[in-house]
């Protein structure tokens, strides 16, 4: 049997310091898939105090129109 060694993916606003922002959908586009719903954090490699926040700036930034609530 192989040993599985998983790289556990870093979360990249922990690593760069940075908080998630709605005025920012360059960045939150990253999170969001083509259908326009937020992707989880096991493939984001979000930690869970960052998806929390990061959820909540993506439902803010579509009420502000930043972001669409739909790909069409």
């Amino acid at each position: 049997m192989k040993n599985k060694t998983s790289k556990r993916k870093e979360c990249q606003f922990c690593s760069n310091n940075i908080e998630p922002d709605y005025k920012d959908p360059k960045t939150l586009y990253n999170f969001i898939n083509y259908y326009m719903k937020i992707i989880g954090k096991k493939r984001t490699g979000v930690c869970s105090w960052h998806q929390r926040k990061l959820t909540t700036a993506i439902k803010r930034a579509r009420k502000m129109a930043l972001l669409g609530f739909t790909h069409k």
